[in-house]
């Protein structure tokens, strides 16, 4: 039987090359993003028919009426990626940031929670397992400077995500962090920076494809940037600021 699939952030960058991922392996797709022009376009490029759904993480409604739709249609889905994530450059100095702040913060952690919350009764009822997986960043490890809402938004999806999979413990469902370094995304191409061991979206896909398949709860990609990240966990502040204070830093806005 193939495997039910829902993604958020389908229309670009890695919920894009998760879509193509899956698909590949004659997965039933529910897929999820904003532009629905954009996402059209990338079902006309996969294998099987792909559920459709335009809707934003932060529209609870919408995703709730999708999530619904899904079910109706195929039954309960055996995975669900929360994809969706945007990043941009803050400074909380900057009165004119906080709207930019709120729309990270609600899209990479409160829409996380509103892509889980209405699938968890009916995988949970339908008794046969199931996948939440949950895509943060290293960028959670540390706070990085100019950076404070996309930092702090992935360190709470990182926080969050372990909490929830211990409440689902012993239900038969998993909950999977996965944590990327640099993915060469629309999201990245921006960094005016270097970008140490940069996989490409395809490349990504099939190693999260991999962890969420072989039962890991948590995983970092690439493994060199897993060391990186515990390095940077465990650098004293006094070096890291003085490391970082005056490293470059992501465009302002989003």
């Amino acid at each position: 039987m193939a495997l039910k699939v829902v993604i958020t952030g389908a229309s670009s960058g890695l919920g894009r090359a998760l879509a193509r991922h899956y698909a590949s392996g004659g997965a039933q797709l529910g897929l999820f993003a904003r532009r629905a022009g954009v996402l059209s376009e990338v079902a006309s490029g996969l294998q099987g028919n792909p559920a459709l759904y335009t809707a934003d993480v932060r529209d609870r409604g919408a995703v709730e009426a999708g999530a619904a739709d899904f079910i109706g249609r195929f039954g309960a889905p055996d995975i669900v990626i929360a994809n969706a994530g945007v990043s941009g450059g803050t400074l909380t100095e900057c009165a004119e940031d906080m709207d930019t702040i709120r729309a990270i913060f609600d899209t990479n952690v409160l829409g996380m929670a509103q892509t889980f919350q209405p699938f968890i009764g009916p995988m949970r009822e339908a008794g046969r397992g199931g996948a939440f997986a949950g895509i943060s960043s290293v960028a959670g490890y540390r706070g990085l400077p100019g950076a404070g809402a996309y930092s702090g938004s992935k360190a709470a999806a990182i926080a969050y995500l372990e909490s929830l999979r211990v409440e689902l413990r012993g239900s038969g469902l998993r909950v999977v962090t996965v944590c990327p370094g640099y993915v060469a995304t629309p999201m990245t191409a921006r960094n005016p920076y270097q970008m140490p061991f940069m996989l490409e979206a395809d490349d990504a896909a099939r190693r999260i494809g991999r962890i969420i398949a072989s039962g890991r709860s948590y995983a970092v990609i690439p493994w060199q940037m897993a060391i990186v990240a515990r390095l940077l966990r465990i650098m004293p502040n006094a070096i890291y600021d003085r490391v970082f204070a005056k490293a470059p830093r992501k465009p302002r806005g989003l």
